[in-house]
């Protein structure tokens, strides 16, 4: 019963979609066109190379402002489509583009590996495995597979391959990056799933058979499912028939916010296909890494007061008469559960009332939504009080790896209530007449210190701090990283 009603609701689509001026296409036949006038019909292998620039996802969220940039040099990816590796080589550095924080990014050098089902990276000599999550939401693994899909020949490959590839023909109006009129310009969407259907992809094809656009979504625990799209321009023959572009630009982040968050930019200088690529065996550290638990250690700072840590980021609990207030929710939903659990045992039977988000970058935010879901009251700066409500408390969106929050649409939705959110002025102020938590604006305390090494040294225009002045505890992020022990501390400047 379940496959009849699924193929009576594929009927409809095509239907109305043939009504609108779409129409069903063969995919097999569309892709094997493009597979022969991109000349990939016998590519196995594929070099290119380039330079431009790359950002740092997650670290500004204005709807006018691009992720923090970085000068990208030497960069190589290096594909072997049947065995199924990729490797990016670059060098990374701070250029001639703002940066995080405004701090001066040192120049790094970036080798990223995929082979078969593992992802590892190369620092210097060294195998670094990466069992974990990128940007706390998908397998660093999963996420390097669909990169080998979202290039111009891997997705024509991949589709070609996929049982459930399904195609759609259409005209488009506005400005085209390939010569062509706006009008009559005609596009065929390929649509398949990867990863035993964990990931859709879709692939639009022109009228001149060129793969321009491919795009993917994967879970992320701010945006929920997160667009990954691949623009390809400028194409041009590279040598025996092989067609690519000469410009690669890319977006990453959630399309319902801002389209035109930038990811990466580069522009091509060789392409090299069928080239010998050496196989890339998979060190037995990669084999074996597993990604570490999710845990909290707490360690007791004074009486009613504890530093949550266990992981790369820690948080705050304070206890107060009749709640608890808990400073930073880190990464993802698994790290708040593990918090708002281990609170629960040094508090018993009392409320997260508040938790305090000190700055928006997503390391530091994406685990809001699982207090969100409780009501919690989430103090953070005012700049980041729209951007919260229009992402962290949108409901939809979030197929791929649904939350507390889009399962149980709780009562804490805008439509039933007041947004949880309070914003910090001069200083925001929990307590219950017997304790004191004061949460204080970063820019406005250097202001009054007259510290001139805030302006160098800011993390972020929106960064808070906690300070408990009974205890005398003082709890940031971000913003200082004390030496080694026995090191001496950097001068000031």
């Amino acid at each position: 019963m379940t496959r009849k009603v699924w193929i009576f609701f594929v009927l409809l689509a095509l239907i109305a979609g043939t009504a609108s001026g779409q129409s069903a296409t063969d995919a097999r036949t569309v892709l094997q066109n493009s597979m022969k006038a991109m000349g990939g019909t016998d590519l196995k292998t594929l070099q290119y190379s380039g330079a431009g620039w790359s950002s740092m996802i997650g670290q500004t969220f204005g709807l006018a402002e691009d992720w923090p940039h970085y000068e990208v040099a030497d960069y190589t990816r290096t594909i072997d489509y049947d065995a199924k590796t990729l490797r990016e080589d670059y060098t990374r550095r701070q250029g001639t583009y703002p940066t995080l924080g405004r701090v001066p990014m040192p120049e790094t050098r970036v080798t990223a590996i995929l082979s078969g089902g593992y992802a590892w990276d190369v620092q210097g000599t060294n195998v670094v495995p990466q069992p974990g999550l990128y940007l706390y939401g998908v397998p660093y693994a999963d996420l390097r597979q669909l990169e080998l899909v979202l290039t111009p020949h891997g997705f024509l490959k991949a589709a070609l391959a996929a049982s459930d590839a399904a195609a759609i023909s259409l005209p488009i109006v506005g400005p085209s990056d390939f010569g062509l009129s706006q009008n009559g310009r005609k596009v065929t969407v390929v649509s398949f799933t990867m990863l035993n259907g964990k990931y859709k992809v879709n692939g639009t094809i022109n009228d001149q058979n060129l793969v321009e656009l491919v795009d993917i979504w994967f879970p992320n625990p701010i945006y929920g499912d997160m667009d990954y799209e691949m623009r390809y321009t400028q194409y041009k023959d590279w040598g025996g028939g092989v067609m690519f572009p000469g410009l690669v630009h890319v977006h990453q982040g959630d399309p319902r916010l801002n389209p035109a968050h930038n990811y990466y930019e580069y522009r091509v200088s060789s392409v090299k296909p069928n080239l010998a690529v050496p196989a890339t065996p998979v060190p037995d550290a990669v084999r074996s890494a597993t990604a570490p638990p999710v845990r909290v250690e707490s360690t007791k700072l004074a009486d009613g007061v504890w530093l949550l840590a266990g992981g790369t980021h820690n948080s705050l609990l304070v206890e107060f008469r009749d709640y608890v207030a808990v400073v930073e929710a880190p990464q993802n939903e698994e790290r708040s559960l593990a918090v708002i659990a281990e609170a629960q045992k040094l508090a018993p039977n009392k409320v997260v009332q508040y938790v305090v988000n000190t700055h928006h970058h997503f390391d530091h935010a994406g685990g809001l939504r699982t207090f969100m879901a409780m009501g919690t009251t989430i103090v953070t700066q005012e700049t980041n009080k729209d951007y919260y409500i229009d992402i962290l408390f949108h409901p939809g969106d979030w197929h791929l790896k649904p939350d507390i929050f889009a399962k149980f649409n709780p009562m804490y939705m805008i439509s039933r209530r007041p947004a949880p959110i309070d914003v910090v002025g001069k200083k925001y102020v929990i307590t219950d007449g017997a304790r004191e938590l004061q949460v204080l604006q970063v820019r406005d305390v250097a202001y009054e210190l007259g510290d001139p090494s805030y302006r160098q040294g800011n993390h972020s225009a929106d960064m808070l701090m906690v300070y408990l002045p009974k205890e005398k505890v003082l709890f940031n992020a971000d913003l200082y990283t004390p030496p080694a022990q026995g090191a001496q501390p950097p001068a000031r400047s």
